[in-house]
């Protein structure tokens, strides 16, 4: 038997993400296009066979800014620390910037898998220069693959596979992840505030549950609080007549149901903490 931890690290938008859903045949993580969506390290367990993965999909690799991103970037060190293999995600129009030889550095002696995600969008010529300028660094294996289309990915299980230390497995094979389902339910209505609103709003929403009550007869009850910085941010989350709160509400409730398995009663509200995202004991509130 073999088990182990693998980090998936990289920059925003990159596919991480989409990766772990992929690998894991279930959708886990929240997706969306825009860059930083994922915040928090989340844990997807794959069990198959005499393996055990506990991939663990990281925030992207930035410069903080601010406290939430300190965060951020604590949660990829803090992954890698875990790691027994690294999965290094980067594209096909990937630049060989400093910033990736610190991250390889910190891997210390680990296996090293290069992923290069995207390769549905680029001819495989495309990819000749990139792997060139991968052959000098420490690096194990380079795989190109799409975690959209699934191309590759079978590949890159199997290099996984072989990369894992021998022992025996750290959840029962059953499980997907670690993580409590309120956890889930507050990153798909995330998730959804991603995909409706611009720029400003997704940055600087957050979203907190604040009961979920399972019931023997009838919905599940759920009650999330969605918090944002501004007066002005509020109001176009909340859209006219509700229109908009409405909305995000009906889509996440669908990917709610879905996830859970059962019907739910999803009931939004929607608040304004100032600076919330520089705020180290609400941060902690969060699960940061």
């Amino acid at each position: 038997m073999k088990a182990g931890y693998v980090a998936i690290i990289g920059k925003p938008n990159v596919g991480k993400s989409t990766l772990l859903n992929r690998l894991l045949g279930t959708k886990l993580s929240a997706v969306t296009s825009k860059p930083q969506t994922t915040r928090n390290r989340i844990l997807g367990i794959l069990t198959e066979g005499e393996n055990q993965v506990c991939f663990i999909d990281t925030p992207g690799i930035i410069n903080p800014e601010y406290e939430l991103q300190e965060h951020m970037v604590a949660h990829i060190k803090s992954a890698m620390v875990d790691a027994d293999v690294l999965i290094l995600m980067i594209d096909p129009w990937f630049k060989n910037e400093r910033i990736y030889s610190q991250y390889i550095d910190l891997a210390g002696r680990i296996p090293v898998i290069v992923a290069i995600n995207k390769t549905d969008l680029v001819s495989k010529n495309d990819l000749l220069p990139v792997i060139d300028s991968l052959k000098s660094t420490r690096i194990n294996d380079i795989i190109p693959l799409s975690a959209l289309t699934g191309d590759g990915v079978n590949q890159l299980k199997d290099l996984i596979f072989a990369a894992l230390p021998e022992g025996e497995f750290f959840y029962p094979e059953e499980d997907i992840s670690d993580a409590p389902e309120r956890f889930f339910v507050a990153d798909l209505i995330r998730e959804k505030i991603f995909e409706t609103f611009r720029k400003e709003v997704p940055y600087a929403s957050c979203v907190l549950i604040d009961e979920f009550k399972e019931r023997d007869k009838g919905k599940d009850y759920i009650r999330a609080i969605i918090y944002v910085e501004r007066n002005s941010q509020k109001a176009i989350l909340i859209g006219k007549k509700g229109a908009a709160l409405k909305k995000i509400g009906e889509e996440a409730r669908r990917e709610i149901e879905k996830f859970l398995g059962r019907t739910v009663y999803l009931e939004l509200w929607v608040k304004v903490k100032e600076k919330w995202r520089k705020n180290k004991k609400f941060l902690k509130e969060l699960g940061y």
